[in-house]
């Protein structure tokens, strides 16, 4: 027998507050045309008063947890993929563990930008097949509205906040690609990258900053790598693109999406898109889409997924998974 790190629940937190594409209009140079033609975004959503991604992430492992039927006291571990958290420190995860009344346990949080939620999935998979944890709660949640310089029309009009989260539980396989649960990850990092997607402020520089990005060289560098990446995690898992159900990206940029699937041979019929609703919610979007997915009767149990996302670093990965 094999031990599988399975998905057992799904679920999802989005602000009140949409923020459609025409309330850009009149306060920087562009338009709801200009926007949607460029990045396929219609609208986000922003955190309203007393919201955090600590709360967001909560919230959206509740909704995991109900459905999955379990409660916080099942759970050995939570993770939390961001690059917003609350506070310096402690860990966003750690302020979920303490909202959820988790009294038991550990949590610790995950930073690879857009690629966290991948990031996470890859540690919390390590985290039970080596026998440290039965039960995993793995979440992204963002707050990328209160890191937006908003007369930059390039990056402002991108991203929104959110959170998703899924539970892992260990369960038995037969070591073979129709086992349910995570089946392969890769990850990689090449710091060299750093100026393209980054954040203009730090700690430890005593400084606070705004998102900044060179658009069209992140762009380039997304297609190879995302399809690359999503290629080695297939052949490590066994299986080929016809096998694959739905592949659920880093919801970015439509362009992106489209480009990936076309360099895996895999028509849009085979993507879950949400990005038109969400914007770029950085390392929420994958989990947001996968919860999402599943409550639109997309994502059924039992679907073979390649999940694939690429961020500031540049970091980047992709998991196979079977439902």
């Amino acid at each position: 027998m094999t031990k599988r790190a399975v998905v057992i629940g799904a679920g999802h937190y989005l602000p009140e507050r949409i923020v459609e594409n025409a309330e850009f209009e009149g306060k920087i140079d562009t338009s709801d045309e200009w926007i949607r033609s460029r990045s396929g975004i219609e609208r986000r959503h922003f955190v309203g008063e007393g919201e955090t991604t600590s709360t967001m992430a909560t919230a959206a492992a509740k909704a995991a947890l109900a459905d999955a039927g379990k409660t916080a006291a099942d759970v050995d571990a939570v993770i939390v993929a961001t690059s917003t958290p609350d506070l310096t420190f402690p860990s966003a995860a750690t302020m979920v563990q303490a909202q959820l009344e988790m009294e038991r346990g550990f949590a610790f949080d995950v930073q690879a930008v857009c690629a966290g939620f991948v990031y996470a999935l890859a540690n919390a998979n390590a985290l039970i097949v080596s026998g440290q944890a039965d039960r995993v709660l793995v979440i992204g949640s963002e707050t990328f509205s209160k890191i937006m310089d908003w007369t930059d029309r390039s990056t402002s009009v991108l991203f929104g906040d959110g959170a998703g989260a899924i539970l892992l539980e260990a369960q038995d396989g037969d070591g073979t690609a129709g086992d349910r649960g995570i089946l392969s990850t890769d990850l990689n990092s090449d710091g060299r990258y750093k100026d393209l997607l980054y954040v203009d402020g730090g700690i430890s520089t005593g400084t606070t900053g705004y998102l900044r990005m060179q658009g069209n060289q992140v762009f380039r560098h997304a297609v190879e790598k995302l399809a690359a990446s999503a290629n080695t995690a297939m052949d490590r898992a066994g299986v080929s693109a016809e096998d694959v159900d739905w592949i659920v990206p880093h919801q970015a940029n439509i362009r992106i999406i489209q480009g990936t699937a076309k360099k895996l041979n895999l028509s849009m019929d085979n993507v879950v898109v949400t990005v038109q609703d969400h914007g770029n919610t950085s390392a929420a979007s994958i989990p947001l889409a996968l919860s999402v997915g599943q409550e639109r009767g997309q994502i059924k149990k039992g679907d073979l997924l390649v999940t694939e996302a690429i961020g500031g670093g540049l970091a980047w990965g992709a998991i196979v998974l079977r439902w």
